[in-house]
Formats: C-alpha cells, sequence, structure tokens
C-alpha cells in the first residue's frame, strides 16, 4: 500500500477552525472598569465583539479590565506609548490636559447621553481630537446617562455643598465643588466606597448605575433627581497599531468608530443607568429629592464661571474659544441633546 506523508503544519491547518487561520493581529484593550458592570459589559465588550465579527476573526481583540495593565488616569499615556492597543480613557482624571475636550464636562450643557455621544464625536472630531488627542485614533465616546449628586443628606440647592466633601466625577466637577465652597476628594471611580466608608467623602456625582455597580446604596442614599452633568469617557487606539493594520483590516476600524457607534455603546449604558434609577426608586431606604425650578436655575446659575473659566484656558491654547463652544452646542442641539 503506498503511503502519504502530510505535513504537520497542513494537516493542524486543515484541522483548524477557519476563524483562528484567518486572523491576522491580536490588539490589546485595557480599560479600568470592573468586568462585569455595564460599561463594561453594555459597551466596550459589544463594540469588541461586533470588530472581530466584522473582520472574520482577522483581528482578535484581548480585553484586560479592571486596572489590570495601568491606572485609570495612566490610560491615555499607555494607548499613545504602545503599551497597549487600545484603551478606554476618562479625559477628566488629568486636570488640564486635554481642555477643549473638557467642555463636555461642564454641568448642565447636555440632558441625554445617546445623543450626547454622537453629537461629542462629531463635533470633536471637527474641533479638537486633531489638537489634543492627534498622537492616538480616537474611535468611541462613551458617556453614561446624565449623572447625579448622591449624598448622606438632603442637597437641593448649591449652597447645600458649602463645607461638604464630594468626590467628583472629573476635574471639571472638583472646580466646581470648589466654586460651591466644598472640598473636592479625587478617588478613581473604583476607589469611591473606600473613600465613602471611610469618611473621606460624603457625597459623589456619579451616573444611576455606579450606585449598585460600586455598592453603595448604603453609603449614600440621598439623591438630587435632576440631570447634572456627563462624564464622557473615549476608546482611544495606539496609532502604530492602527497603521499596521492591512487596508481591509482598518476598514473595520474605521467602521466602529464613528458618530454612529458612539451612539449605540451609549445606549446600553443609558438602559443601565435608567434601570438602575427606577430600582432605586422603588427602594424605601432611598430618598429622591426633586428641586424647584427656581433651584434648578440656581444649579445652572452657580455654573456658568466654568464656561467663562473653559473659555479662558481654551483661548490661552490659542483656539477660539467662542466658535468652539458655539459648535458644541449647535452639535448637542442637532441630537436633541442639549440642556
Amino acid at each position: 500500500m503506498k503511503k502519504t506523508h502530510v505535513a504537520l503544519g497542513a494537516l493542524l491547518a486543515a484541522l483548524a477552525p477557519a476563524a483562528l487561520t484567518a486572523q491576522e493581529v491580536t490588539l490589546r484593550l485595557s480599560h479600568w472598569v470592573p468586568p462585569t458592570i455595564s460599561p463594561a459589559t453594555k459597551g466596550i465588550q459589544p463594540w469588541a465583539e461586533s470588530v472581530m465579527e466584522a473582520s472574520d476573526g482577522r483581528i482578535q481583540i484581548d480585553i484586560y479590565p479592571a486596572q489590570q495593565l495601568g491606572r485609570a488616569p495612566d490610560h491615555y499615556d499607555m494607548a499613545r506609548d504602545g503599551i497597549v492597543d487600545l484603551s478606554y480613557v476618562n479625559p477628566g482624571y488629568t486636570a488640564g490636559r486635554f481642555p477643549i475636550y473638557a467642555l463636555t464636562e461642564v454641568p448642565f450643557m447636555a440632558d441625554d447621553s445617546v445623543g450626547g455621544a454622537q453629537a461629542i464625536h462629531e463635533w470633536y472630531a471637527e474641533y479638537g481630537a486633531e489638537q489634543e488627542m492627534g498622537d492616538v485614533k480616537v474611535c468611541f465616546v462613551h458617556p453614561h446617562a446624565p449623572g447625579a449628586f448622591h449624598s448622606q443628606v438632603d442637597v437641593t440647592s448649591p449652597d447645600d455643598v458649602k463645607g461638604m466633601n464630594v468626590r467628583p466625577a472629573h476635574a471639571t466637577m472638583a472646580r466646581f465643588v470648589s466654586l460651591l465652597g466644598g472640598g473636592p476628594v479625587q478617588v478613581p471611580a473604583p476607589e469611591v466606597r473606600e473613600a465613602l466608608s471611610k469618611g473621606t467623602a460624603e457625597a459623589v456625582t456619579f451616573p444611576w448605575g455606579s450606585m449598585y455597580d460600586f455598592n453603595l446604596t448604603d453609603e449614600v442614599p440621598v439623591h438630587l433627581d435632576m440631570p447634572f452633568y456627563l462624564s464622557a469617557q473615549v476608546l482611544v487606539m495606539n496609532e502604530s497599531s492602527y497603521e499596521s493594520l492591512s487596508d481591509e483590516n482598518k476598514a473595520v476600524i474605521d467602521d466602529h468608530c464613528t458618530p454612529e457607534w458612539s451612539g449605540r455603546v451609549a445606549q446600553g449604558w443609558y438602559d443601565d443607568d435608567m434601570a438602575a434609577k427606577e430600582k432605586l426608586m422603588a427602594d424605601d431606604s432611598q430618598t429622591f429629592n426633586t428641586p424647584t425650578e427656581e433651584e434648578v436655575q440656581a444649579w445652572i446659575d452657580a455654573a456658568a464661571p466654568l464656561t467663562e473659566e473653559w473659555k479662558e484656558a481654551v483661548s490661552a491654547k490659542g483656539h477660539d474659544a467662542d466658535a468652539i463652544l458655539a459648535a458644541y452646542k449647535e452639535a448637542l442641539a442637532k441630537y436633541d441633546a442639549d440642556y
């Protein structure tokens, strides 16, 4: 009988799944969110899965959650320097570094996160991405539903913040707390519960879902029921990692780095936040305070200096602050997300 010899590599290739043999590149994506909570499960994970599916398995994305590869404030540099290929960045964790983008942090600008995500992506791509994040590729913008003020005691007006230690969502909110006479306690999201339990902070500005994500319902059971602010995270990609891709794979990434995709990833987080809010409202141990129209206006008036400070910071960098601000408001209105 004649024997036929087959090379081991050819045999393994023939037996391997088609997706595996077609794979061309593996990208490392790092974020600082616990892997089971909504920003990861309803935003980052679906995006990565869609990239892998759209590339027919040529692009594999390995996800490293919960600060495994670096601290939350370091994630922009991790992508820029090629420590990772993709990273999830909260620009507000690094005060003053992204002055144009900081406009998204000013409270009482946007009242919807899904339309807001698309508006921010479209606006920033034109007015700030190249100037501030030109050494990475911006893939999507990922805000939560408008966050609220959560505390241990009743807070309904700006005057109530005086003398209170508050963990702010980002640098602009920290400035707002200071303007109101409070003390900002700046720690990353995963460290908030510890700060509250030790008494370092007495209140926090957070999205609704974070009350459960970080087990805070006992720590801050009093909630100011009004759209307060956005914190819009950004997924960015190392430029060399992107440029090393084939044209076919670049096209897949480009198709997933659009305002439409920003809206899609924001929708999952929005839905989760609204479900969490409803759950909190049904819990007798939680207190909801609805401000009067006069109190709402008082909050808006108290935040007005933040816009002026933003304009000064952006103008100092040589940018046309008035034009950038007008374009942002126009984009929010286009997507029905203006306050």
